[in-house]
């Protein structure tokens, strides 16, 4: 049995990391709060926009914008992949990598060539030496804005269009709610035109024949780039609610085992105690009788 000491050198440990926890769990939920708000005005674009690719679908030929345009042979593929830049939050960052790992081996499997953009530390330190890195984006996950996303959608916009890459697909954690984040690949490159179908729902409105003011083709040439910047910076504005939500969790959980061992340490210094104030009471009594 431990010695009383050594059992309050522990619980002074724990308490001091029971503080840590519930500080970092708050942290994370009001970041999480803020982060979830900017993804519900996301939503909102997002609608808007579907709904106007929706409309000029029916007119809208693959020639005419060349991120419509699909390679010839896509033997070169890019992943884009989103993770977080600390740690301590759950199985946030293992399950995505898992996900980008079984996603490189089928599309290697297929003969195609795998490389890496990452917007994230944890994964760039995981793939970094494993796969060939077209860039890492660092600082850009923390606080998603569209400024970075716009810079990021450039430079992968100019590789797709010169021909250094055939396709573009990003990998990222969907949030579904605070206790599960989903990994999802979505095609950036050749852009869909059924773009954020997943994340919103598109009124049942389409429409072949119609004039357009600014010139259709004017109108792609300025839209089409805005889709593909507003497709990155909704993916990390899902994966910093999905990175918060998961640490929110992953300290929420800390916090609720930590409690517990407090109450395993103490319940075992107090039968410590006990036992040393019974041995000493015996001695007592011991010498007094031998006296």
């Amino acid at each position: 049995m431990a010695s009383i000491k050594e059992y309050n050198r522990k619980l002074s440990s724990l308490k001091n990391t029971v503080k840590i926890t519930k500080t970092m769990k708050m942290v994370s939920a009001s970041k999480l709060r803020r982060a979830q708000e900017a993804e519900n005005r996301a939503k909102d674009y997002a609608h808007e926009v579907n709904n106007l690719i929706y409309r000029v679908a029916g007119s809208v030929e693959e020639e005419m914008h060349p991120l419509l345009m699909p390679h010839a042979e896509a033997k070169k593929v890019l992943l884009l992949v989103f993770s977080s830049d600390k740690g301590l939050c759950g199985g946030f960052n293992n399950t995505l990598i898992k996900h980008v790992e079984r996603q490189c081996t089928a599309l290697e499997a297929e003969g195609k060539e795998v490389s890496m953009a990452f917007c994230g530390r944890r994964g760039f330190l995981h793939f970094g030496k494993r796969a060939p890195v077209f860039k890492n984006y660092a600082g850009v996950t923390a606080a998603p804005n569209s400024r970075d996303a716009a810079e990021i959608a450039e430079e992968l916009e100019a590789a797709f269009v010169n021909g250094d890459i055939d396709e573009v697909h990003m990998i990222y954690n969907h949030f579904v709610s605070p206790l599960s984040q989903v990994p999802q690949m979505d095609r950036l490159m050749p852009l869909p035109m059924s773009t954020l179908e997943d994340h919103d729902q598109v009124d049942e409105i389409r429409e072949d024949d119609f004039i357009s003011e600014p010139p259709l083709s004017e109108l792609l040439e300025r839209l089409i780039p805005r889709l593909v910047v507003f497709k990155v910076f909704y993916a990390l504005l899902e994966n910093a609610a999905g990175e918060h939500g998961a640490r929110m969790t992953a300290m929420d959980n800390a916090t609720t085992n930590a409690n517990k061992m407090i109450d395993e340490y103490t319940l075992l210094r107090n039968r410590a105690r006990q036992a040393a104030i019974t041995t000493e009471l015996i001695e007592i009594i011991s010498g007094a009788e031998a006296l």
